[in-house]
């Protein structure tokens, strides 16, 4: 573990292991422990713990937004000594590669892009059950907003068509700074990563883009949608983590170390 100084926060960062250098960012609520289940071995992984995450601290900047994040983990690429490098992430942490590819094209040399959950617009309707437990939790404090959140058409409906999902949002509740932190929730779940479609169609770079069925949080379209923009990109669909954890990662690690290996000789993506 590695730090940075940003805004009054200190934010931790990881580097691990070896080879082809990606920077790879967790989703919303998570941390390095989220990437390192979702990361194959076998590379060179650099990951910042954003504000309010893991270790990281929430500094004075406010609100929260990808623009933030994204500022931060580019400085943590520059702390890693990396001019140029792979992006990638889950959920939030897609949406913040995407941000960086658009907005530093010369940085970022492809894509790795698991479970999007934006494409071009902010606030989308996949949003809406995590901005409605951040406002609970805000109004209510975190103990009788689970209560009422457990009453809601929402936790209904997710517990039978995204039980993961659903697991997730009930973690919310559960963290010792579930008050502070669901200012985070709020922000970023009413932002977006802040790019257009004509942007994102303009990347010539390769790109990875990996779904699965039942999540609501994170609906298959999306990364379908991001794949079918993108000219280089690829689109795998893998086991729901809802239906089988252990295949679904599987899945996942087979992909994403496929993609990485079969850039890792083109002269052009190799980092600096």
């Amino acid at each position: 573990m590695a730090t940075l100084s940003r805004d009054g926060a200190t934010l931790r960062f990881t580097e691990a292991g070896e080879g082809l250098a990606v920077v790879f960012q967790h989703g919303l609520g998570g941390g390095e422990a989220q990437v390192a289940q979702t990361f194959p071995a076998g590379f060179r992984r650099i990951t910042l713990e954003c504000r309010g995450h893991g270790g990281s601290g929430l500094g004075e900047r406010r609100p929260f937004s990808f623009d933030m994040f994204a500022d931060d983990v580019l400085a943590a690429a520059d702390r890693a000594g990396l001019d140029r490098f792979i992006a990638g992430g889950v959920s939030m942490g897609a949406g913040i590669a995407l941000r960086l590819a658009c907005r530093h094209p010369k940085r970022v040399a492809a894509l790795v892009m698991v479970r999007p959950a934006w494409t071009f617009a902010a606030a989308p309707p996949n949003m809406q059950p995590i901005a409605e437990v951040a406002g609970l939790i805000l109004e209510h404090g975190p103990d009788k907003a689970r209560t009422i959140f457990a009453q809601t058409a929402t936790a209904t409906r997710l517990y039978h068509e995204a039980p993961d999902n659903l697991s997730s949002l009930l973690g919310y509740f559960d963290r010792p700074d579930a008050k502070a932190f669901a200012q985070v929730l709020a922000n970023i779940a009413t932002d977006g990563p802040g790019v257009s479609q004509h942007e994102v169609a303009a990347l010539a770079i390769p790109a990875l883009f990996v779904g699965n069925a039942m999540d609501t949080v994170h609906p298959l379209s999306s990364a379908y949608t991001l794949a079918a923009t993108m000219p280089n990109a690829v689109f795998a669909e893998v086991t729901p983590k809802a239906r089988d954890s252990k295949r679904h990662f599987s899945e996942l690690h087979t992909e994403i170390t496929t993609f990485l290996q079969s850039h890792s000789k083109v002269r052009s993506l190799i980092p600096s």
